[in-house]
C-alpha cells in the first residue's frame, strides 16, 4: 500500500491485508472517514493488491455507531467520488465493497448501528466478539428506512420476518443473536477473535487468486442487490432524513447526548425507545 489515510491505518502480513478504522471520538462515519475508504477501495481493485482484507475498529466500544447526521451533504459528496454524482450515495460505495476483487472480512468488537452494521453487512464475512458486539438498524426509529444496504442484505441473510423485526424495532442485536439469526458469520469468544480471523484470512490469503475472485464473483451474481435496488433506498434515506420527523427526533437525541461518548451512544435501542412520539 502506498497511500496513508487520516482515519485508517493500514498493515501487510503477506497476502492479507489488516485495514483499521480510528475516527475519534467515536468512530463517526463522516466525510474524512468517507474520502479515506474511497481511496483505500482504489488501491484495493488492481490485480496486484492483497487478496484479503480484514477491517477492525481501533474503538473498543465502537466500530462504526452511525453515521454523522450533521455532515449528510459532505460524506454523500465524498462517496460521489467513487462512482460519479449518479451514485452519491454510501449504498453505492458500500456496493464497491462487495465487489472488490479481494476477500473482505470485518472484525467486530463494539457497535455497529446504522451504516455501521451496512458497511459490515457489504463485507463478505462478518465475525464478532461474543461479549463486546453490538448490532442495530436505528434509522427507524430517528424517522428514516436504512439507506446504504441493509434492508437488500438483511431480507437476504435473515428472511422477511426477521429483517422486519430488525428493521422496524431499531433493537440493539448482542452477537448470540446475530449469529442465530445470520446478521454474523460467527461469535467467537473476545479473547479468541483476533487469532481466529488472522489464521483464517491467512489461509483464504493462500489460495490462488483468480479461484477466489471468481467464486466471489459467482455467489456475488445470486445474491447481490441490483444497483437499481441500492439507489432507490438511498434516494429514500436521503429524501426522509432532511423531514420534519426525523429533525424533530434528532434534535431531541442531540440534547440527550447523541453522537457524543455517552450513555445516549452507548446505549442507543434504549434512548430511541424514550424519544416522544411526533407523529
Amino acid at each position: 500500500m502506498t497511500a496513508s489515510y487520516e482515519t485508517i491505518s493500514t498493515r501487510l502480513d503477506g497476502n492479507v491485508l489488516f485495514a483499521t478504522f480510528n475516527a475519534p471520538p467515536i468512530n463517526l462515519i463522516g466525510p474524512e472517514v468517507v474520502r479515506d475508504l474511497v481511496g483505500l477501495l482504489g488501491e484495493l481493485s488492481p490485480p496486484g493488491a492483497p487478496r484479503v482484507v480484514v477491517f477492525e475498529s481501533a474503538d473498543p466500544d465502537f466500530f462504526f455507531p452511525h453515521v454523522d447526521l450533521t455532515k449528510v451533504p459532505e460524506y454523500t459528496a465524498e462517496a460521489a467520488k467513487a462512482g460519479g454524482p449518479g451514485d452519491a450515495s454510501l449504498g453505492m460505495l458500500f456496493r464497491r465493497v462487495s465487489q472488490l476483487p479481494a476477500v473482505t472480512v470485518a472484525k467486530l468488537r463494539g457497535r455497529a448501528r446504522g451504516a455501521g452494521s451496512e458497511f459490515l453487512l457489504a463485507c463478505d464475512m462478518r465475525f464478532a466478539s461474543w461479549e463486546n458486539a453490538v448490532l442495530s438498524q436505528p434509522e427507524v426509529g430517528i424517522g428514516t428506512p436504512p439507506g446504504a444496504g441493509g434492508i437488500q442484505h438483511l431480507t437476504r441473510l435473515l428472511g422477511r420476518g426477521r429483517a422486519l423485526e430488525a428493521v422496524l424495532t431499531s433493537a440493539d442485536f448482542d452477537a448470540e443473536l446475530a449469529e442465530r439469526y445470520g446478521w454474523i458469520n460467527r461469535a467467537v469468544p473476545d479473547a479468541e477473535l483476533d487469532e481466529f480471523v488472522a489464521d483464517m484470512a491467512a489461509r483464504m490469503g493462500s489460495f490462488p487468486r483468480d479461484a477466489l475472485i471468481a467464486a466471489k464473483a459467482a455467489i456475488n451474481a445470486i445474491s447481490l442487490p441490483t444497483p437499481a435496488e441500492v439507489r432507490a433506498d438511498a434516494a429514500l434515506f436521503q429524501q426522509l432524513v432532511r423531514g420534519e420527523a426525523t429533525q424533530r427526533r434528532t434534535a431531541e437525541l442531540f440534547k440527550r447526548g447523541f453522537q457524543t461518548r455517552g450513555r445516549t451512544e452507548l446505549d442507543l435501542a434504549d434512548a430511541l425507545g424514550e424519544v416522544k412520539a411526533v407523529d
